[in-house]
């Protein structure tokens, strides 16, 4: 018998060739340059602006800190706080009841939501403070009786403004969060012989809060800028306390920039909050966390001395 030769195969002494260093050339993206150039323009020109205008900017630092501002601070705060507080409630009650296959309760729910989406929030508060021409006693028999405007106090008529309008929006952002779970999870609920109540609250509430919770978000940091709606019936909070110091100190325009400087940390507070709380709640949903605004900087450095030392 003879052996097979392998003839293709080369000499043992010569190295397989090994594959050759790419040299990447990064694009250059000349618009990108372009398109900052022209917003540093615009950003310097309207600084630039606002600095040659007859604004006493100093006249904000004199008042930042000033005991009528915290107290208008404290009072927006407290009045977000309680009118979300009665806009959640009020829109899981509504969010159940229009989903209920009761017709009546869900045809209630379904005219409150379009009632109270469809007109303005200053015309409810109007409205709530002027309705002692319908209802001129309040009796609630052994408990309580009074005018009608005794009851309804300048903070009552605040927080039925914005709360009750608030649940509209909460029941539509309630209910798109209890349909977004699957089916099947409410049939295997029940299969294991647990009550409607026990699926709805321990199964359905905890899937659905990934989808709540971002647009509640949002809508507390727009009930936070809601808020200054009710100077017009008479409650102070920041942006009238701000109003009544630029009436007597003579410069209005300038406690303007001082309230919207307030509400910008007030919403950038309650953002990165926000921000955390959808990082909770994103637990198991995906396959990996978003990293948090600190991790996000300390990348960013640290791609930036990468770059500097290979440089």
């Amino acid at each position: 018998m003879t052996a097979d030769i392998d003839r293709t195969a080369g000499p043992k002494d010569t190295p397989p060739a090994g594959p050759q260093a790419i040299k990447a050339i990064p694009v250059r993206h000349y618009g990108r340059y372009v398109t900052a150039v022209v917003a540093i323009a615009i950003l310097v020109a309207i600084i630039h602006a606002f600095s040659q205008g007859r604004i006493n900017w100093h006249a904000i630092p004199s008042y930042f800190f000033d005991h009528r501002i915290m107290t208008g601070v404290g009072k927006t705060l407290m009045l977000t706080v309680l009118s979300m507080l009665i806009g959640i409630v009020g829109g899981i009650v509504l969010a159940v009841m229009r989903l209920s296959k009761n017709p009546v309760t869900s045809s209630i729910a379904w005219f409150y939501i379009w009632f109270f989406r469809g007109t303005p929030v200053l015309v409810q508060l109007f409205v709530w403070f002027n309705l002692g021409l319908v209802f001129q006693y309040v009796n609630l028999m052994p408990f309580y009786k009074d005018y009608w405007s005794n009851f309804m106090t300048p903070l009552l008529t605040a927080l039925l403004g914005l709360g009750l309008n608030e649940a509209a929006y909460m029941a539509e952002i309630c209910r798109a969060g209890l349909i977004s779970v699957d089916e099947g999870q409410t049939e295997a609920a029940h299969a294991l012989g647990m009550s409607n109540g026990k699926t709805l609250f321990r199964i359905v509430v905890p899937q659905a809060m990934r989808v709540i919770v971002p647009p509640t978000g949002n809508e507390v940091i727009n009930m936070l800028k809601t808020t200054s709606l009710v100077s017009v019936v008479q409650f102070s909070e920041l942006f009238r306390y701000a109003q009544d110091i630029g009436q007597v100190s003579g410069a209005p325009v300038e406690m303007y920039f001082l309230a919207a400087t307030w509400y910008l940390i007030m919403t950038s507070v309650l953002s990165v909050g926000q921000y955390y709380i959808e990082r909770y709640y994103a637990r198991g949903s995906s396959r990996s966390l978003p990293p948090t605004p600190w991790q996000k900087v300390r990348a960013h450095l640290t791609s930036f001395s990468s770059r500097k030392v290979t440089a």
